[in-house]
């Protein structure tokens, strides 16, 4: 069917009564008639040659192919009034949907979002955080940060911070801590990521403990958890700097370890959008400018 020839009327006229199952408070929604939605919805029918409803004496019922029609409408008048409401303020405002784990969100990100809307006041952003499991398909995210190696199927990685870890805790927990062997002997908060701690008091050159205590999948978690003195959290180190500076929470040994860093990716048979490149360079901007200042 030629789009110039499309009944656009009649559609939204059969979505609301589908909607309301009542020609009367379709009408009522679309300012017009009963009589005119009626017609449309006639119209719309005789058009297609099928019957869209059942009339009945107190409203409508949807037939078969009425019920196979509303799906179809109802998510097309809905990206239509989404990219619409893209049109704000006299110019089109491109979505970029962005996963990120939540430790980068709140530690590195969220501090630097009013300088990326000021950037880019046409790119409407739209976060959502996760543990690091992500699913860049079926939560149709153009980008993704996350946590690891770079090495995730399917997909493009370009790595953005490096994140050396080591131990954090409260200031009374830190001023028992004389050496690492003491670390040993305190409740330590764990992540998923079960080989963490043996891997750093390999590095302190200590006997790692048995593992125990409590085991969360948020860093940012856990280092709230260390910081009201439940135990010492291995967390990224440059995630928590204002904690650090405010000694909220405390760096009791300068020994730390190399589990990884922070990636931004996407999926290989993604296309870059002028948003998503606006945003990986902004990205790679802003973290030259940390390299230069630390």
């Amino acid at each position: 069917m030629d789009r110039a020839q499309l009944p656009l009327n009649a559609l939204r006229a059969f979505e609301a009564a589908a909607r309301h199952l009542n020609f009367t408070r379709a009408a009522i929604e679309l300012c017009v008639t009963q009589g005119a939605v009626s017609h449309q919805v006639a119209q719309l029918e005789q058009r297609l040659g099928t019957r869209l409803f059942h009339r009945l004496p107190r409203g409508l019922a949807l037939t078969d192919d009425g019920q196979a029609l509303v799906p179809v409408l109802g998510e097309a008048f809905d990206r239509v009034a989404a990219t619409l409401e893209q049109y704000a303020g006299g110019r089109f405002r491109e979505a970029l949907k962005v996963g990120v784990v939540g430790t980068f969100a709140i530690g590195w990100l969220l501090p630097r979002m009013e300088a990326f809307a000021r950037a880019h006041p046409h790119i409407d952003l739209k976060l959502s955080t996760n543990n690091n499991r992500v699913d860049l398909a079926g939560e149709a995210l153009d980008y993704a940060i996350r946590f690891g190696d770079g090495a995730w199927h399917a997909t493009w990685a370009e790595p953005l911070v490096e994140a050396a870890m080591a131990p954090v805790c409260a200031p009374a927990m830190a001023a028992r801590l004389k050496t690492p062997a003491d670390l040993a002997r305190a409740p330590l908060l764990r992540s998923y990521r079960a080989d963490e701690w043996a891997r750093w008091f390999a590095a302190a050159g200590v006997e790692a403990p048995p593992p125990r205590g409590a085991v969360f999948d948020s860093s940012a978690l856990m280092a709230a958890a260390a910081a009201a003195g439940i135990g010492a959290a291995l967390v990224p180190v440059s995630m928590f700097a204002r904690e650090l500076a405010t000694e909220t929470l405390v760096q009791p040994f300068a020994v730390t370890i190399d589990a990884g860093r922070y990636w931004l990716t996407r999926l290989l048979s993604r296309p870059e959008s002028e948003a998503m490149q606006s945003f990986r360079g902004w990205l790679a901007a802003e973290i030259a400018d940390d390299s230069r200042r630390s």
